[in-house]
């Protein structure tokens, strides 16, 4: 696979921005980065926009410190879109930052330049640079990574390019709509991906049925004890949905790889009668896309964000 991160970069400054943390990474190298820092302090959303752009300065001048280095661009990693035509952020979860020029308040604030991208993208960037993808397939051309955990996203990597797309929404598969079942999105649209197969789906389908309040690991368990009619019936339909939605992707991007990240993407059955009932919506005789789990775990944001420069 090739990849457009310059190999005139020996370091790599990287930040993932979450909603209660923010973590960020220095490295030096390429295929197989050495972990020069990593800091995480909490985000504090709560105390406002400028707030944040606080503690990102505050985050890189530790690492600064922790390295004796200076950073000459920085990729960040973010809640939401920078809608391309406005230069702001919209649909993020994290609602100090809609609205804003992100990237530009960022760069006068840390003095260099600064590289956005979503979550989702800088989560599919890592497993297809350095993480399920090179490993399983190092001919990869299209990688898909999803994120199915609170919501449903994912990113599109081309090449080692992520994919952003006119509008910002490149990879935005969890606002397909999916079923009227669903019910209303925070979107303000009705029947999303999202409304179906997010975590807190599941678990609202799990207590529309039982009237009791479980976590979706709890509930998958239980549905692989065979001791709960309604934990099946949950995962069932899970598998269900996640079929008609992920055919969808493939039919139209034609992947050689997904990556499932994300809660709901460590249901094992995802992989096997996931597959399988997504083969059923294929313009396809058969499924040949290749499901992977992903390898970096929590380090995908960060490692994600550093490689966008």
């Amino acid at each position: 696979m090739r990849f457009f991160a310059s190999k005139k970069i020996m370091y790599r400054w990287g930040i993932d921005l979450g909603g209660t943390k923010i973590e960020g990474v220095v490295i030096d190298g390429q295929q197989d980065p050495r972990i020069l820092a990593r800091y995480r302090i909490p985000t504090e959303a709560q105390l406002g926009y400028d707030h944040i752009l606080d503690q990102v300065a505050l985050l890189v001048e530790e690492l600064r410190r922790m390295t004796g280095l200076k950073p000459s661009r920085i990729g960040v990693g973010h809640p939401g879109t920078l809608d391309p035509q406005t230069g702001l952020i919209k649909n993020a979860n994290t609602t100090a930052l809609i609205g804003k020029p992100f990237d530009k308040d960022l760069c006068q604030r840390l003095g260099v330049p600064v590289k956005l991208s979503n979550d989702a993208n800088c989560f599919a960037v890592a497993e297809a640079y350095l993480g399920a993808v090179p490993e399983a397939m190092p001919q990869a051309e299209v990688v898909f990574g999803v994120i199915m955990g609170t919501g449903v996203g994912g990113g599109i990597v081309v090449h080692g390019q992520v994919i952003h797309g006119r509008q910002g929404i490149a990879g935005e598969w969890g606002h397909n709509f999916l079923d009227e079942e669903g019910g209303p999105c925070y979107c303000g649209k009705i029947g999303c991906v999202e409304t179906l197969i997010s975590g807190p789906a599941l678990e609202r389908f799990y207590y529309g049925k039982t009237g009791e309040k479980r976590r979706l690991s709890e509930i998958a368990t239980r549905a692989t004890t065979g001791t709960d009619p309604a934990a099946t019936d949950t995962i069932d339909r899970l598998v269900h949905y996640f079929g008609k939605a992920i055919a969808v992707v493939i039919n139209i991007l034609d992947p050689d790889a997904i990556v499932l990240g994300g809660g709901v993407g460590n249901i094992e059955r995802l992989y096997s009668d996931g597959v399988a009932e997504a083969g059923k919506h294929l313009f396809n005789p058969r499924i040949d896309t290749v499901f992977l789990k992903p390898k970096l775990g929590d380090s995908a944001g960060v490692f994600g964000a550093a490689f966008l420069l």
